[in-house]
This record gives C-alpha cells, structure tokens and sequence, in this order.
C-alpha cells in the first residue's frame, strides 16, 4: 500500500472503528460528555442517534474506554435479538454464569443476584446496545423491564441506546411509551462541517503518524466535502481512494485529480454529488440576477444578437 510513500505508520482512512482516531471536536466531544455525565449521575436510560456513518460505534467504544475501573461494560451490536436472547447476551458480556436449558424466570433471579452481587463490590454496570432502531418492540419493553431492577437509592443497570434517526420513530410506539419516558438524556450526531471536515482530515493523518506539509489541496477537501456530505465514513473511504491514486501516480499531494476518480468508484458519493449539482444551479441563478451577472448576461445576449445579424447579411 502507500503507507511508506507517504510517511504513515498505519492506515489513516480506514473505516474500522479505532478509538485512537476518536477526535475531540464540538459535536463528538459534546456528545461524549453527555454520556459520560449522565452515567455519573446514574440515569437509567440515554439515547444518541446519527446518520448511517457518523461515528456511532466509535463513540460507544470510546465511551467504554474512558469509563473507570468502577464500571463494568456490555457491548451489544446485534439488534435482532428475542427478549431471552437478549438475556444470554447480557450474561456472557458480564461473565455470569447460567444453565444451558435456563428459564427466563431463573435466568432473571439469577441475572438480579449477580447486580446486586456487583453493587455490594463498587461496581456499576452499562449495557452500550448498537442499532436499536432495528430492535424488535417486545426486546425493547424486555429492556426497560431490566432497568426496573433497583435498590432504594440507585440502578442497577444503566443503559445506552445508539442508533439511527429511525430509533425516534421506533420509540414512538405507544406500547413502550414507558421506555420513552425513561430516556433522561439524548443526542443527535450530526454530519461534519466544511471546517470540521478539515480538522478531521487533519486528525486523522496526524494519528497515522504523518508530519509533512498539507497533503490534500482546498479543491480536494472541498470536493471531499461535497461528495461526502461530511460523513464520515464516506470521508474516509474517499480520502483512502483518493490516495491511492496518487500513491499510483507517484505524486504525494492529493488533488481534485484524485479526488474525482474516488466519487466516481463510490455509489453513495455519487449521490451525495447529485445533492450538491442543483445547489451549484441556484448559485449560478443568483449570480445572474446579481448586478455583475446582469452585465454578463447583457453581454451574452449582444453577442448573440451580432452574430444573428451577420447571419442575415451572408444568407
């Protein structure tokens, strides 16, 4: 690959979600320290949505870092799961042991011993679920039911749901309007800005271990930008692209030359660029009525007129 050519010690753009990478700009910052707050104070139920792409899984993930030695984390990412599937998950990721032909009533004795068994330690217990909007409703409701386990003054399970924006709809349904209620803080993640793509561009080469001059061009990152729509994965599957066809060229700063081929090779890139054709249009409308564009148009229209006359005068 290109890392030699161009100084890097790992790939920069890769779309796994490494929390070396994790960036500590307004939104994903904000974000953590909602989460980080609301755990502390030991609300039962929090909620963050994004955009396919956005960065929800590497939050979660640096979420369950920066957690201290008091909690104990489980990491759900599969949302297709029966209430009591949900269950035997909860109890591998905690390390509690059960029968194999465990029924749901012994299961959740067993499962209500062992927090309490934990807090008696010190220890406090997240459950971070990924992509919940795909969740069936009756594991929903089974997951509220588990946050009803309590002492006087405290949880026993805390829970942070992280999912599309879809999740709000799901959540609307009035037979777990009570999960709803329950949710005591929420975020939104939104798409990166122009100055906030930079950054991250920026960022993420800089964890990779480059240290040379600016490596992609203003055209390049507006490009990036507008084919993107600051998503972040598409940022990072364009910019790998982009760099390897310069690494192909053997040329070691990226331009729109580079660029280009990468939207072209990208599906949703070439959406988002189809997005930004008729905003480029109004653009090009506004500048017309403008009174710079009036001239130009003038002069348009003038041109043409002479040549229509000289038309005339040859036939």
């Amino acid at each position: 690959m290109y890392l030699e050519f161009f100084g890097f010690r790992e790939l920069p753009f890769s779309i796994t979600p490494d929390t070396a990478f994790f960036m500590s700009r307004a939104g994903y910052q904000d974000a953590l320290n909602v989460l980080l707050v609301a755990l502390r104070s030991g609300e039962g139920f929090v909620k963050v949505t994004g955009e396919v792409g956005t960065g929800k899984t590497l939050l979660c993930r640096t979420l369950m870092n920066r957690l201290g030695p008091e909690y104990l984390t489980a990491y759900i990412p599969n949302p297709y799961l029966k209430p009591m599937a949900l269950f035997l998950s909860l109890a591998d990721e905690l390390q509690i042991p059960y029968a194999s032909n465990v029924d749901q009533h012994d299961f959740m004795k067993r499962l209500y011993q062992a927090l309490h068994d934990f807090h008696r330690a010190g220890k406090r217990v997240v459950v971070c679920l990924d992509e919940v909007q795909a969740m069936p409703v009756e594991t929903l409701e089974t997951l509220r039911l588990l946050t009803n386990l309590e002492t006087e003054k405290s949880k026993l399970l805390q829970v942070v749901l992280f999912g599309q924006p879809e999740l709000d709809r799901v959540l609307e349904n009035p037979s777990i309007r009570q999960l709803r209620q329950r949710i005591t803080f929420s975020f939104h993640l939104l798409p990166l800005n122009r100055a906030g793509l930079d950054q991250y561009v920026r960022h993420r080469l800089a964890v990779a271990g480059y240290h040379g001059p600016e490596l992609f061009t203003c055209h390049a990152l507006d490009l990036l930008y507008g084919a993107s729509g600051g998503i972040p994965r598409l940022v990072n599957i364009l910019a790998n692209k982009a760099l390897m066809a310069a690494f192909g060229r053997g040329e070691r700063l990226v331009d729109r030359a580079h660029v280009l081929p990468a939207i072209d090779d990208t599906a949703d890139a070439r959406r988002w660029a189809q997005i930004q054709k008729p905003r480029i249009g109004q653009r090009i409308f506004r500048w017309l009525y403008g009174a710079k564009g009036a001239m130009a148009l003038a002069a348009l229209l003038l041109t043409g007129l002479h040549i229509e006359l000289l038309r005339n005068m040859l036939s």
